[in-house]
């Protein structure tokens, strides 16, 4: 399995400035996420970023980082100006994984790029988990999908998908039992064929896509295939906030036998 990783790191946060560089015992935030895609069977680990302090932080390292442009609507277009500063030809295989993702498990990462290999008729493969909870279900925060008879996906949406007619009218406190292998959560990891993300970036923005605020609905609009597994192992959630990096720290300590930075 050949496939290379990047890893967009923007400085700018609403609630976390500067968080690529915050610290986790010890290390910076980004440093986390770039040794454990060193972990996975990726060719290639690059990480690309917008700032010049992101970049020094790397370069010491040694770790290979590419600029990127600072007005990119989304991760999906920095890794694709990546993919063409390489000159990574069409059928190369490239795995996004986000630059805020410290507990990645390297094994959903081989996964999501392993499955797109095996998937010919797909552009892009992603993964989701099963979802058990009602309020999970009606939180527009959490994306749900469906799925075809061949692993693709039909649609992405906030809104509570598929729709439990007779059970919901009823009640919306619980998932109806009969169905709960049809309800999954997505995760937001992708692995990319890089030809396609030469055309997503041509694309102009689709309605649903705006209405929705989910980009991989341009995809779907345009007939790109999207293969989705549900995750061999458990994706923690990553750091937007100050009790994410407050958890996060908490587990990387325990795993290192101190105590949280």
């Amino acid at each position: 399995m050949s496939f290379r990783v990047v890893i967009p790191a923007r400085y700018g946060s609403s609630r976390l400035p500067g968080k690529p560089l915050l610290d986790i015992c010890g290390k910076p935030m980004v440093v986390h996420v770039y040794e454990r895609a060193l972990e996975s069977a990726a060719s290639e680990v690059v990480v690309a970023t917008d700032d010049a302090r992101i970049e020094a932080v790397l370069r010491e390292l040694g770790a290979p980082v590419v600029m990127t442009r600072a007005d990119h609507p989304s991760g999906t277009d920095r890794l694709q100006e990546v993919a063409a500063h390489f000159g990574w030809g069409d059928d190369d295989i490239v795995v996004n994984v986000q630059g805020d993702e410290p507990l990645i498990p390297p094994a959903v990462i081989n996964q999501v790029a392993d499955n797109l290999r095996q998937a010919d008729a797909a552009g892009i493969a992603t993964l989701a988990e099963p979802l058990h909870d009602a309020e999970q279900l009606f939180n527009p925060n959490i994306v749900k999908l469906v799925r075809d008879v061949d692993d693709h996906a039909l649609y992405f949406s906030r809104a509570p998908l598929p729709w439990a007619r007779d059970a919901f009218a009823i009640s919306r406190e619980q998932l109806p039992p009969e169905a709960l292998s049809l309800y999954l959560r997505h995760l937001g990891i992708y692995a990319y064929r890089v030809g396609f993300l030469h055309d997503y970036v041509s694309w102009p923005p689709a309605l649903i896509e705006q209405v929705e605020s989910l980009e991989q609905l341009r995809a779907l609009y345009r007939g790109v295939k999207i293969h989705v597994d549900v995750a061999a192992a458990e994706l923690p959630p990553g750091v937007d906030t100050q009790a994410d990096l407050d958890r996060v720290r908490a587990v990387l300590a325990a795993r290192a036998g101190g105590t949280a930075a």
